[in-house]
Formats: structure tokens, sequence, C-alpha cells
């Protein structure tokens, strides 16, 4: 009891104080400082898995997950916009596009393959429910070559763009893409979205979801989850020009840095899909990584898509051809990996041995 009372304040005080010292940045700016506010961004990633679980815990799966997936992703966009509305010229013209591909490929490969790798060390083997996975691995695999790919073979314009209008064509099928998947996982067939062994104990899972945690704690949770979520990413921003600098004296690519912030904001989920892996839950991992990556191409996409016809702000979303090849070889090696149901150490050691060549050929291109 006490430990959870511990918990609950930290987790409350955390990112209030965050919030605090992030507009505090406006009269204090040193190097000490800077280092304070890199301790509470931490702090405020641990807060953001901690209401996370509570929230899943009480509403149940898919719903917490996909909770979590749409609250990061409304942050990411409204950080992308905001970036893109304050540079001049063609500076942003391929952040988007650099953004959702660093998110799928940490998503798909360094947290799907660490869960995997986590989960199979503790359990050899854990099993999840294959509908499931290959629902959200086909609508995936459709907006990643609709937004990543195509626009690389389109003629109307060159240079990996789309014209406004293929651009909020594209945009809305994604969207649409999405919001079917949303429907298929909490409505029509949520089944597919919970693990073989919890599937028997739906009904005692739900009594305990409303004895441990209370609607009190819940609403509560959920308004701390968004505040962690916020200063997350508002601290992320303010520190990129600090992290761009260290990475432009070590003498390494800015794209690096794209890379940097991505996984900043990707952070709690991905530390709540390796919990979740640790305590024999693979579905949920499954669930928050897969959700995450939908999310960022099928909500992100749109809403930047319409922002950028508005505005007039140019925009570029093909990949190239190394990209491509990377991307390819991701989605080729989790769809074979999770064909069976069941996952083992080899798989996930593939997938992150992709994702440090993905790292490695990014910094030395």
């Amino acid at each position: 009891m006490k430990k959870k009372k511990y918990l609950w304040m930290w987790t409350f005080l955390v990112p209030i104080l965050a919030w605090l010292f992030y507009f505090g940045s406006a009269v204090f700016s040193s190097g000490y400082y800077s280092i304070l506010l890199t301790l509470f961004l931490m702090g405020s990633v641990l807060a953001a898995v901690y209401h996370s679980e509570v929230i899943a815990h009480r509403l149940g799966e898919p719903f917490g997950t996909l909770l979590l997936a749409f609250a990061i992703t409304v942050i990411e966009v409204g950080l992308i916009i905001s970036i893109m509305l304050g540079a001049k010229g063609l500076e942003t013209i391929t952040l988007a596009r650099d953004t959702v591909f660093a998110a799928v490929m940490i998503i798909l490969n360094g947290i799907i393959g660490s869960c995997i790798v986590i989960g199979s060390l503790r359990y050899r083997e854990q099993s999840f429910t294959l509908q499931g996975v290959s629902t959200a691995l086909i609508t995936l695999t459709a907006v990643i070559i609709f937004v990543l790919i195509l626009p690389n073979y389109t003629v109307s314009h060159l240079g990996g763009e789309y014209t406004s209008f293929q651009l909020l064509f594209i945009a809305l099928i994604c969207l649409g893409l999405y919001l079917g998947f949303t429907m298929i996982q909490t409505m029509r067939h949520r089944n597919f979205f919970i693990s073989p062994q919890n599937k028997l104990q739906e009904n005692i899972s739900a009594k305990d979801h409303q004895e441990k945690s209370s609607k009190k704690e819940l609403y509560i949770s959920g308004v701390l989850l968004l505040l962690s979520l916020g200063v997350v990413v508002f601290l992320a921003k303010l520190l990129s020009k600090d992290v761009e600098n260290i990475v432009v004296s070590a003498g390494a690519p800015r794209s690096l840095v794209g890379i940097i912030i991505a996984g900043i904001v990707l952070l709690p989920e991905g530390l709540a899909a390796l919990r979740a892996a640790k305590s024999d839950e693979i579905q949920t991992s499954l669930n928050l990584a897969f959700g995450s990556a939908l999310a960022s191409i099928g909500l992100s996409i749109p809403a930047i898509a319409i922002i950028s016809v508005i505005t007039g702000i140019r925009m570029t979303l093909g990949i190239d051809i190394k990209s491509t090849i990377l991307l390819g070889l991701s989605l080729f090696i989790i769809t074979v990996s999770l064909a069976t149901g069941r996952t083992n150490i080899m798989q996930g050691v593939v997938l992150i041995a992709i994702f440090l060549i993905y790292l490695f050929i990014t910094v030395v291109p």
C-alpha cells in the first residue's frame, strides 16, 4: 500500500514540476539547467508509462493501449506542425517524412524486436492472437506504401512529392484505413486483440479492473497522462537544439536528430511495451507497437497534409532507395516472424539487427 501511494505521489508531482521548469527555461538558460530539464523529461516518461498502465488496467485490452497510442500521436502531430509553421523556406520539407519513417523503424524493429527478446529470455516462447496481428500488418503495409514509397513513382510532381489534390486524397484513404482498423480493434473483432490466455479470464479480469482502480483514479491518471506526454514533447523540442549541437560537433549527420527526437517521443510506449513483454503479455506489446505505428501514419499524415495544403508548405514524403530496402526488409521479416502466433528469441534478434543497421547507415551513410 505504501509503495502504491509513493508511486502515485511521485508520478503526480513530476509532470507538474516538469511543466514549471519548462516555463522557467525562458528565464534560466545554462548547461546545468538543460541537464535538469533532461532529468525531468525522463521522469515524465516514466510517469506517462505508469498512468498509461493504470488506464489500460481499468479499460482492459485493447482500449488502454489504443488510448496511449492516440494521445502520443496527437501530441506528436502538434510538435511537427509547430516546427513546420515556425520554420522558413524549405527547412522542414522532409520533416514529416523523416519523423514518420524514424517512428516506423523504431517501432517495427527496435520496440517489437526488444519485446520479443525480453519475453523469450524469460518465457522461451510467447503466444498472441494471430488474427489481430495480421489485421494490423496488412493495414500498416498499405498505408506505408501509400505514404512513403508511392510518391516516388507519381509523375504529376517530381522529387517524392504529391500534388495538393493527391496529398489530400491519400491522406483521406489513410485516415479511413486507420478508423476502419480502430473499429475492428475496439468493436467488431475486439477478441482478435486479446491474448489467448486472457480470453478465458475476461470476466474475472473485468471484475479485477473494477476492484483495483476507481473511476476517480482513472480520470486523474488520464489528465496526468496528457500532462506527462505533453511536457515530454515540449521538453524534447526545447532540448532539440542542444541535441543538434552535440550531433553536429560529433560529426554525425543532422538526420540523426530526427531519430533521437522520435525515440524520445516514443519512449513512453516503448517502456510500456517492454514491461508488458516482461510480464508475459506480448499481446499488449504488439497492440501498443502496431497501434502506434498505424497512428503515426493514419492520424499524423492526414492532419499534417491538411495544414500543409492550407498554409502552402511543401512536404516531401517519398523515401530514398536505401530507406526503401530497409523498410521492405523490416516488413517482410516481421510478417514472417509473426505468422505462427508464437515468438522466439531469433525473431527478435533479427529485428534488432535491422534496427542497428538502420542506425549505423544513418550515422555513416
